[in-house]
């Protein structure tokens, strides 16, 4: 799996950081959400799951 968040379309909700710390990263500047790695440990396959669900713009996107 591998997951991708638009930063023209996140406003920094900070919700996915919550459901996937460890994939998930907030900028200093802005509160908006990054990736640490597009591809996704299935460990962690629920919790991203978890964050697309839970985005309110709509901004995280998964492949696979």
């Amino acid at each position: 799996m591998r997951v991708r968040v638009d930063p023209d379309v996140c406003q920094g909700h900070t919700l996915c950081a919550l459901a996937a710390p460890e994939v998930f990263l907030l900028r200093e500047e802005d509160g908006h959400s990054y990736v640490v790695g597009e591809e996704v440990p299935p460990s962690m396959e629920e919790a991203v799951r978890k964050a697309v669900a839970t985005c309110p713009e709509g901004a995280i996107s998964i492949e696979g």
